[in-house]
C-alpha cells in the first residue's frame, strides 16, 4: 500500500511539474529586447513584431540612437539619416512624445560631460524639429557620464557611450 501512495504522489508531482513548466505566448518583448537596435540603422532581425508606436518599434524601424565622435556634438551623416528615419516614424505617431538622452564616455569631469551630453541631445532635437516634428513633443536630458550605456574603460565602451538615445515617453 505504501508503494502505491508513493506512485500516486510521484504522478501528481510530475503533473504539477509539467503544468508549472508550460508557458503561454509572450505578449510583451522580454526586458532589454532590441536595446541595441538602431546602433547602425534599423534593427529587427529575429526580434519579433513590436507594438506600433513603442520603444521597440522605434528601435526596429528607425533606430533609437545616434553616435558622436570624441568631445563632439555635431551630427554625422549617418546620425542625420537615423534622425530623418526617427522624424518619419514620429510623423506616423503624432501622439507620441519622446525624450532624447545625451550620454558621454567616462573621460572628463562630471560637469563638462553633463554640458556635452546636453549639447548632443539638443543637436539631435534640432534635426527632428527641422524635419517638422514640433519641439513640444521632444524633451531632452543629459546624463553626461553618470549613466553609461555600456560599462567599460576602453575605446569600444567609450564609443557606445558617446550617444544620444531617443526614448518613447
Amino acid at each position: 500500500m505504501h508503494s502505491r501512495a508513493f506512485a500516486v504522489a510521484c504522478l501528481l508531482s510530475g503533473a504539477l511539474f509539467l503544468a508549472a513548466c508550460s508557458s503561454t505566448p509572450q505578449t510583451q518583448p522580454p526586458p532589454g529586447a532590441g536595446a541595441g537596435a538602431g546602433a547602425g540603422g534599423p534593427g529587427g532581425v529575429g526580434m519579433g513584431a513590436a507594438v506600433p508606436g513603442s520603444q521597440q518599434d522605434l528601435a526596429q524601424t528607425a533606430g533609437d540612437r545616434v553616435f558622436f565622435a570624441f568631445d563632439r556634438s555635431d551630427i554625422s551623416p549617418e546620425a542625420q539619416q537615423t534622425l530623418e528615419r526617427q522624424a518619419q516614424w514620429l510623423q506616423r505617431y503624432p501622439n507620441v512624445t519622446v525624450t532624447i538622452e545625451g550620454h558621454c564616455d567616462e573621460r572628463g569631469t562630471r560637469e563638462y560631460n553633463l554640458a556635452l551630453g546636453e549639447r548632443r541631445a539638443n543637436a539631435a532635437k534640432q534635426v527632428l524639429v527641422a524635419a517638422g516634428i514640433p519641439a513640444s513633443r521632444i524633451s531632452t536630458i543629459s546624463y553626461g557620464k553618470d549613466r553609461p550605456v555600456v560599462p567599460g574603460s576602453n575605446e569600444e565602451a567609450w564609443a557606445q557611450n558617446r550617444v544620444a538615445i531617443t526614448t518613447v515617453n
